[in-house]
């Protein structure tokens, strides 16, 4: 029987993926300081990479130590643009402010995962898709935030690609699914590999 397979994300796209690819899991998110991980890896030099997948597997070993028998996806997504890291905006005037700065300009979603059974990391990828976005006027902003409403909380760009937000956008570069939160084929592969999913 194949191991129980654990998202541990409050991540409505990474699930909506899963679903729709066709996998069975269940969603435990847990509670995890990111300020403090994003500190420490400031600290020390900030390299944005090693920090998701620190994020990631704090994620993702919270939720194994209580479920030692199931497969635990851990994931996280820092938006990079030049020495800059983005956190995911708690105000609409905070989205606001955030989807401004980022007008005419290049970031990267620097995406990881992992998979934990008990203590031990079986699987783990990255994706840093490229975005540009395009030189939008106020009122395409103004148009954009009414009609998305409190759903820019939701992402850390302030956009979901996958919908509305693609407007925001000239060009991508990269992954798709590394865009929307997850390396989802890399996973898959995985999960054949482990007889999760039948090769």
């Amino acid at each position: 029987m194949p191991e129980p397979l654990i998202l541990a994300s409050a991540s409505t796209a990474r699930a909506a993926m899963l679903s729709a690819a066709g996998v069975e899991f269940t969603v435990e998110p847990t509670f995890t300081d990111e300020a403090a991980i994003k500190r420490e890896h400031l600290a020390a030099g900030g390299d944005v990479l090693a920090c998701a997948m620190a994020l990631a597997e704090a994620k993702a070993r919270t939720i194994a130590a209580r479920h030692l028998a199931a497969l635990v996806i851990g994931a996280d997504q820092i938006l990079a643009a030049g020495d800059e890291w983005f956190d995911k905006p708690e105000t609409v005037d905070e989205a606001v402010a955030q989807l401004r700065r980022l007008r005419g300009r290049d970031h990267v979603l620097v995406t990881a995962a992992c998979v934990y059974r008990g203590k031990a990391r079986l699987w783990h990828a990255t994706a840093m898709p490229r975005l540009t976005m395009r030189r939008f006027s106020e009122a395409f902003l103004a148009g954009y935030i009414a009609a998305e409403g409190d759903a820019v909380l939701g992402s850390v760009g302030a956009y979901r690609i996958e919908g509305r937000g693609a407007q925001l956008f000239a060009r991508t570069e990269g992954d798709h699914f590394g865009i929307l939160g997850l390396p989802l084929l890399e996973l898959l592969e995985f999960l054949r590999g482990r007889g999760v999913l039948v090769e």
